[in-house]
């Protein structure tokens, strides 16, 4: 059973990072959060997987961000919310979708920059 249950952890770890790093490129899908779940995981299941995404660069400062800080940098929201918004414009003057899913893209734009907005901003002499 240990076997099947880490096994279960390493592998629900390893789709939790891949929506992580999706999520860096695509700002609709939260990144935090997975990789918040990824770090869970192989810190239950894998010692040595815990560390690699620990000490990744780009990837751990976003773990240890939000779990030291409970709070994520103001350039990662600029940029997330920039990108979310012109998503949304192209959507609406260029793609010819309907009305509905319009609205839904507006509906959930709005939702997510408050979500955003709503985690606190972690100031820049907290990491120095």
């Amino acid at each position: 059973m240990k076997t099947l249950q880490r096994t279960v952890l390493i592998g629900l770890g390893t789709v939790a990072l891949i929506c992580g790093v999706i999520g860096i490129i695509l700002p609709l899908i939260p990144t935090t959060p997975f990789l918040l779940l990824a770090g869970f995981c192989y810190a239950k299941s894998s010692k040595k997987l815990y560390d690699k995404l620990m000490n990744n660069k780009i990837l751990g400062e976003y773990i240890k961000n939000y779990r030291e800080h409970k709070a994520i940098p103001m350039k990662p929201k600029i940029i997330g919310i920039l990108i979310i918004w012109s998503s949304v414009f192209y959507t609406f003057f260029f793609l010819s979708a309907g009305i509905y899913l319009k609205v839904i893209f507006f509906i959930g734009a709005v939702v997510i920059t408050y979500l955003i907005l709503s985690i606190k901003t972690l100031k820049r002499d907290i990491t120095a």
